[in-house]
């Protein structure tokens, strides 16, 4: 099986409601995959060589340890990946497998610098940041009837781990973190340089921001309305759990957030997917002695 490159750059600036705060990232990526025969031919993988600018202006809409100064990452990123479904819109058999790691340099192992002796708000901290992050994610699709009724309910299941290392204790990247609750409808906040994971019952980024490891776990019961070649309609029922940690220390994969709801799907081929949740979360948040409660969601462009 033949190999696959590719490269990508982006610029991308946000600005708050004062003009005079500014955030900007400029980066540049080379990949190169390759399609497996070994274990089987639904393989491949990935590997990725990037780089990552951050440029902060007065910049205080988001906990980051400086507010006027530039960051750097270098990385290298390798990806394994499984994908054995039947059908990308409305799935009714197989699994899909990724492992990923991204990693920069250990600079802090051969600079010479006491971290420990520089204030946590010290732009020259983080001028080159280091870090390892880790990522698992499975998803499995099982039908409830044969391939051959052709609205067949399908059970899929979801399970999700991530975890942002480090290499010296007193250089924490406060980039790559995971925002985890909502929707998660950007999937990647690429203006404020952190992961968003979904977990629906709760609001936007509710459950932790700047977490450094986090799990999330699903089930859902998928029921198609229409199935035709201009539309895909279904109705979803689900149950989700997950959490975030600021310390990897403190990583728990059973201390969990949990929810139930259900929703609709619609693809056109136009547009795209997109969709709309209720969610009901049974668990409070950051302190607060009530649950969540009732959340309404709004997907684009994403599945479960």
């Amino acid at each position: 099986y033949g190999g696959y490159g590719g490269y990508g750059y982006q610029d991308m600036m946000e600005y708050s409601y004062d003009p005079n705060q500014v955030f900007e990232m400029i980066g540049a990526s080379i990949g190169y995959g390759k399609r497996l025969e070994w274990p089987d031919d639904y393989f491949q993988v990935m590997a990725e060589l990037g780089y990552q600018r951050y440029n902060l202006k007065n910049w205080s809409w988001q906990q980051f340890p400086f507010q006027t100064g530039s960051s750097n990452s270098v990385t290298f990123g390798i990806t394994l990946q499984r994908n054995s479904i039947d059908n990308p819109i409305y799935t009714r058999l197989g699994s899909q497998f990724t492992l990923s790691v991204s990693a920069t340099p250990p600079f802090s192992l051969f600079n010479n610098t006491d971290y420990s002796k520089m204030a946590y708000s010290d732009p020259a901290k983080y001028t080159w940041n280091e870090y390892h992050k880790w990522k698992l994610k499975i998803r499995t699709y099982t039908p409830l009837a044969p391939l051959t009724v052709k609205r067949t309910p399908v059970v899929a299941t979801r399970a999700e781990f991530g975890i942002l290392g480090h290499y010296n204790k007193n250089k924490l990247t406060p980039f790559e973190t995971f925002d985890v609750g909502g929707d998660g409808m950007s999937g990647y906040s690429s203006s404020f340089a952190t992961e968003n994971i979904a977990l629906r019952g709760y609001d936007n980024n509710s459950i932790a921001q700047q977490g450094r490891a986090y799990t999330r776990l699903g089930l859902e019961l998928r029921y198609p309305l229409i199935l035709e070649p201009n539309s895909t309609i279904y109705a979803v029922g689900f149950l989700e759990a997950g959490n975030a940690w600021h310390n990897l220390k403190d990583f728990n994969p059973f201390d969990l957030k949990r929810s139930a709801g259900v929703g609709a799907r619609i693809f056109l081929p136009m547009i795209g997917l997109m969709g709309i949740d209720w969610a009901y979360g049974f668990d409070p948040i950051r302190g607060s002695r009530s649950n969540s409660g009732s959340q309404f969601h709004f997907i684009i462009g994403q599945e479960f």
